[in-house]
């Protein structure tokens, strides 16, 4: 809308923390963008910006400034969803923060399913850790989250969580292919592939090793859980995932899946979010509501 177009200048230069950096992803004149600055701290009354010898930053007021834009934004997008419910369509943009995990399989399928239906809504989808996701959701970047085990959840309103078991990838041929659950003490005599420590399943494994007396052969760390995956077809590793992250079992090819004894990791769980208070625009609500029977279908059937 034409009444929010200033205020998007000051979102923009709030992140480039520059106006003349502004200004070149904008397309306008350092100047231009400078005199629609000043005309709007007149308007306001109090400096939007405070100056810098290198750059601007928000000041208070700027910041509650942005936090405004950011819920005008969201409100006209909610608008929009309506109007066009009204119209018989479903319109809209979801935009998606999500674990890792929940890229290679899940997250795909999920959406391709809601666009059979509505073909004129678009995605965003993006990869963010615990903290990040939550982040997300606070400045209307994301409108759901759906992340394993968050860090906080002071400003997240939880819609669903779902538990999820850690699970052990391995060669087919390994040693340890043949037990039906894999206790932390037998992980220690082979070598292992973790996530880095950002992430939810390293959390879980680096609390139970800190409990007990078990040393692990870390041999292999990566921030790529698709890495992590395909690693044990090639070597007697040993790497780690949730069920969510996995193929079927018909698809693990040259690999098994054998999941820890919840006596030495227990479960994590993982959350389906939004931001506290707000109102979902319809495609978005839609699609959470997709979601988490998905979910329910999925996490209560055994692979």
């Amino acid at each position: 809308m034409p009444e929010l177009v200033p205020l998007r200048y000051i979102e923009v230069i709030a992140k480039a923390g520059s106006i003349r950096k502004a200004a070149d992803t904008l397309a306008i004149t350092s100047t231009a963008l400078n005199r629609r600055v000043l005309a709007l701290e007149e308007e306001f009354g109090v400096p939007i910006f405070e100056r810098l010898p290198r750059g601007v930053r928000l000041s208070i007021a700027g910041e509650l400034l942005v936090q405004h834009i950011r819920s005008q934004r969201s409100d006209v997008a909610k608008l929009q969803s309506r109007i066009s419910d009204l119209k018989g369509e479903r319109r809209g943009h979801v935009s998606i923060a999500c674990s890792q995990a929940l890229l290679p399989y899940f997250m795909p399928a999920e959406i391709a399913k809601y666009r059979k239906q509505h073909k004129a809504v678009t995605f965003g989808v993006y990869v963010r850790d615990r903290a990040a996701a939550e982040q997300a959701l606070v400045d209307f970047s994301a409108d759901v989250a759906l992340v394993f085990e968050p860090v906080r959840l002071r400003d997240v309103q939880v819609l669903a969580s779902f538990p999820q078991t850690v699970c052990a990838v391995m060669n087919e041929n390994h040693p340890l292919a043949g037990q039906e659950k894999v206790r932390l003490g037998d992980l220690s005599q082979y070598p292992v592939g973790l996530p880095t420590s950002p992430f939810g399943v390293r959390q879980l494994i680096d609390h139970a090793v800190m409990r007990s007396s078990v040393g692990l052969n870390v041999a292999v760390e990566s921030d790529n859980f698709q890495f992590l995956l395909h690693y044990p077809s090639h070597d007697d590793l040993i790497t780690f995932q949730i069920p969510i992250g996995l193929p079927t079992a018909m698809e693990m090819k040259g690999v098994v899946r054998r999941p820890l004894d919840a006596r030495d990791i227990p479960h994590g769980l993982l959350y389906l979010c939004q931001l506290k208070n707000r109102t979902l625009p319809v495609a978005a609500a839609k699609f959470a509501v997709q979601l988490e029977r998905s979910l329910v279908r999925q996490l209560s059937v055994p692979d």
